[in-house]
């Protein structure tokens, strides 16, 4: 309605390209742009700048310059960014105190009195030692080429469960198909005894199974503490109570003082807090992490390490993707070695780094041979 009045009160002769044009397009952009997108404020602050100021040129000196509105538009976008890329929302709310990165300090130093309480959203709890996870003969190939090839293993309530493997063996493959990113082509996974092949991501989140990632993935114009309300709202519908949900999860880590930090002022052991965080966040009974050590001091690690057996003990069970050798013996309770899409060895970690396919999987068969020889 609003669009019919407008052009009948402003445009002599209605044509597409007056409403639907190439510089209608270009200013709608604009004006997101300017204000900054990932906002609903962004887009409304643009506009308030650019359509009163781009009306007024075009009415008072239109008829000297024809095509002012998109000299405007244009440098308005050009100016934006070279001097604030992310938009004048988001560099406004940058000067606000309590949104400042602050300088890094060494890193936050998690609490270690006690386990973390699992948190299970009103789920009955499972017995530890009992299944909690049964992949049976997953399979997954990519043109041909079998990332995953009949795989089977089990998780247990109350476990570490540690998955190692060369690069390209398929370990994150196989998280993707757990947590629903991918539907295998063959095999099945069972969660608390309920086939959750097939569900949706979100749906098997919902079910008590959580994820990390590898590369940590934040919103950089928002807040620790809001990056971590995004894993909150699959419990909680309310902010106040997804904040309150989110602020338990941080303290949980030991990142309570760094909640109104944006991520460019963390340290990387930081980051991967946080990332622990936001999975904690979603209350998970079985949480994935994937290569949490990763480009982490040795202090680093040993928080790290602290923490997941805090997660542990508190009745979360993991299941961690590691290449840190040192650690992931230490840490977990089972290992299982994936090379090339399919399990070589399962057991307890003193046992499968001196299995023999193991070592071949890591370091090859002539290696294999030559230590074979230095025994004789």
């Amino acid at each position: 309605v609003i669009g019919v009045i407008y052009a009948h009160a402003i445009l002599f002769v209605v044509t597409p390209d007056s409403v639907f044009g190439v510089l209608v397009i270009v200013q709608t952009l604009v004006v997101c742009l300017v204000g900054g997108v990932g906002t609903k404020w962004g887009p409304v602050l643009g506009a308030a700048i650019m359509v009163p100021m781009s009306e007024t040129l075009d009415a008072t000196i239109g008829d000297r310059l024809p095509g002012i509105q998109g000299v405007v538009y244009g440098g308005a976008l050009v100016l934006v960014m070279l001097f604030a890329p992310e938009g004048i929302y988001w560099r406004l709310r940058a000067l606000l105190p309590s949104r400042r990165a602050a300088p890094a300090r060494a890193g936050a130093t998690a609490a270690t009195q006690g386990p973390i309480a699992a948190d299970l959203a009103g789920r009955a709890p499972v017995a530890r030692g009992a299944t909690l996870m049964d992949v049976r003969g997953v399979s997954r190939a990519f043109l041909g080429l079998h990332a995953l090839e009949d795989v089977s293993f089990t998780v247990r309530a109350g476990e570490i469960l540690g998955v190692i493997g060369p690069n390209g063996a398929g370990k994150t493959t196989l998280f993707n198909v757990l947590n629903g990113f991918l539907a295998p082509d063959a095999g099945e996974v069972r969660y608390r005894d309920e086939r959750i092949t097939g569900l949706r991501p979100s749906a098997i989140c919902r079910r008590g199974l959580g994820r990390t990632f590898q590369v940590v993935r934040s919103f950089p114009q928002m807040t620790v503490l809001e990056n971590v309300m995004v894993g909150a709202f699959v419990r909680e519908a309310a902010p106040d109570r997804a904040r309150q949900r989110a602020l338990g999860a941080l303290a949980a880590v030991g990142l309570e003082a760094r909640a109104d930090l944006v991520p460019s002022g963390l340290t990387t052991l930081d980051l991967r807090l946080m990332e622990l965080a936001r999975g904690l966040a979603t209350a998970p009974d079985l949480i994935l992490l994937d290569e949490p050590l990763a480009g982490l001091s040795r202090d680093g690690v040993e928080t790290m390490m602290a923490l997941v057996r805090r997660v542990r003990d508190g009745g979360v069970s993991v299941v961690i993707i590691e290449h840190t050798m040192y650690a992931v013996v230490q840490l977990v309770d089972r290992l299982v070695v994936l090379d090339h899409g399919r399990r070589v060895a399962e057991g307890a970690p003193g046992e499968v780094v001196r299995d023999p396919a193991v070592i071949e999987a890591y370091l090859g068969k002539r290696w294999l041979r030559h230590a074979e020889n230095l025994r004789r």
